[in-house]
């Protein structure tokens, strides 16, 4: 421990010395947005065709733009969403650089794993709602087309409106799927227990339809969809946590003998 106190006594630095490094760091997260951004937007529309893919299959092969200028928006979004997918490393890089210097040995092999594992889940999620949940959504959605009582009703959805349920689909799956890295940081801080995480499992169901209500379509299949993973992740947190804390307790005994 005297080593480890010794280590971060030595990377001390003065607080205009920090800000100066905070400044570095996020110049080179810009810089790097910037550049994916760059590239993202030259194959912006083919990053939107491999969006609006789903909605193909789903037999709708019309996208409209009401307003002059939606359909360029829509190019620039796509882009900054691609640049910040494709930059994410690069500013996960830079945080860990930035605040490595002032953990301890045991601390950084605790924090680089949820590091690691957090593009790794986000992409799940994504996945999940690219492959399974807008497709289902989408046919749900679309199946009110047709004749009904003597009107016939067509969907015809903009560019846009397109784009923001394809982004709340896909931001809310990879986000909600990072749930076990942020119960185990928690707990790893001492906010939370496993005990109290077990005692508070009929109020997590009930957290987890609430949410999935808010980010999906109002048709239960999509709901389900994102309700019982969240479900899962959350006894995959706990069942993670029982683990970590059998690791920590045969370490404990280690340094004691």
């Amino acid at each position: 421990m005297t080593t480890e106190v010794d280590e971060i006594e030595a990377s001390r630095a003065p607080l205009l010395d920090h800000l100066i490094e905070l400044r570095r760091r996020l110049l080179f997260c810009m810089a790097a947005i910037v550049i994916a951004f760059g590239a993202s937007y030259f194959f912006a529309e083919q990053i939107f065709a491999w969006l609006v893919h789903p909605l193909l299959k789903a037999g709708q092969t019309k996208l409209v733009y009401t307003q002059l200028f939606e359909a360029f928006f829509v190019k620039v979004k796509v882009a900054f969403f691609a640049a910040m997918m494709i930059s994410f490393p690069v500013i996960a890089n830079q945080l860990w650089q930035f605040v490595a210097p002032g953990l301890y040995r045991n601390e950084k092999r605790a924090l680089l794993p949820f590091l690691l594992a957090t593009p790794l889940l986000f992409a799940t999620g994504a996945a999940m709602a690219y492959y399974v949940a807008i497709p289902m959504a989408l046919h749900f959605l679309l199946s009110f087309q047709g004749n009904v009582g003597g009107v016939q009703q067509e969907a015809l959805p903009t560019m846009g409106s397109y784009l923001s349920i394809v982004m709340q689909f896909l931001f809310g799956f990879g986000v909600s799927f990072l749930l076990p890295v942020l119960l185990m940081l928690l707990e790893r801080a001492g906010i939370v227990t496993r005990k109290g995480l077990i005692g508070a499992r009929r109020y997590a169901i009930v957290g987890a339809t609430a949410i999935a209500a808010v980010l999906t379509p109002p048709d239960l299949m999509s709901q389900i969809l994102l309700a019982v993973p969240l479900i899962v992740l959350y006894e995959a947190a706990i069942i993670g946590i029982w683990f970590t804390e059998r690791r920590r307790a045969k370490e404990a005994e280690t340094a004691e003998g």
